[in-house]
């Protein structure tokens, strides 16, 4: 079992991903679209994810350390009638066997991970020669509001359950050696009001 229990920020998370569900979901879309095969999504939360999964995949594995949002995926698992099993595991010690899935899906999770690098190396261990890792993610910004992020982020962990604002995820997925094939920056504003958790990036990387 793993000890991810943070009750307070899980029904925090609750309340904002269905706040912004509409806001998000075309991103997922993005995210998901032309995926096949066996696919693991790490960090599932409470499962928004699971509605736009196309119909060419056939399983979905689904971690969850946290056990109120890992509750709130499985009922969204029934409710979608698909095959998705949603199981306590953590990023850094993915319960699978290696070159076992034809991609990984990371979506607004890689900022909270203790050791990313160790997860991302876990990721390829676990994907096939040649699959996939989508990546949907908040980042480190430019400018002003990088500087913003970097002096926070010693309290915005300590709020958010682990979270850090300021994360290069894009060259931590490339020093893990998957190779990027595409990738574009978005921002994801609250009420047009730029946070230190808006830049986004969303792309596909490659197991080699």
């Amino acid at each position: 079992m793993t000890t991810h229990v943070h009750p307070i920020f899980a029904r925090v998370y609750r309340a904002l991903s269905v706040a912004t569900a509409d806001q998000i979901a075309p991103h997922r879309q993005e995210l998901l679209a032309g995926l096949s095969g066996r696919v693991m999504e790490v960090g599932c939360g409470n499962g928004l994810n699971f509605e736009h999964y196309p119909e060419s995949v056939d399983e979905v594995v689904a971690i969850e350390p946290e056990p109120y949002l890992r509750g709130l995926a499985v009922e969204q698992a029934e409710v979608e009638g698909r095959n998705i099993m949603v199981i306590d595991g953590e990023a850094e010690r993915l319960p699978a066997e290696d070159d076992s899935f034809d991609a990984v899906v990371c979506s607004l999770v890689l900022c909270s991970i203790e050791d990313p690098a160790g997860a991302l190396a876990e990721i390829r261990r676990v994907l096939r020669p040649g699959g996939e890792l989508r990546f949907y993610e908040h980042v480190l910004g430019d400018g002003r509001l990088e500087s913003v992020q970097n002096r926070i982020d010693w309290l915005w962990p300590k709020l958010g359950a682990g979270c850090h604002c300021n994360r290069d995820t894009l060259s931590a997925i490339e020093a893990a050696g998957f190779e990027v094939e595409k990738s574009r920056e978005l921002s994801l504003d609250i009420g047009r009001v730029r946070t230190p958790v808006s830049p986004h990036i969303l792309g596909l990387a490659v197991s080699p």
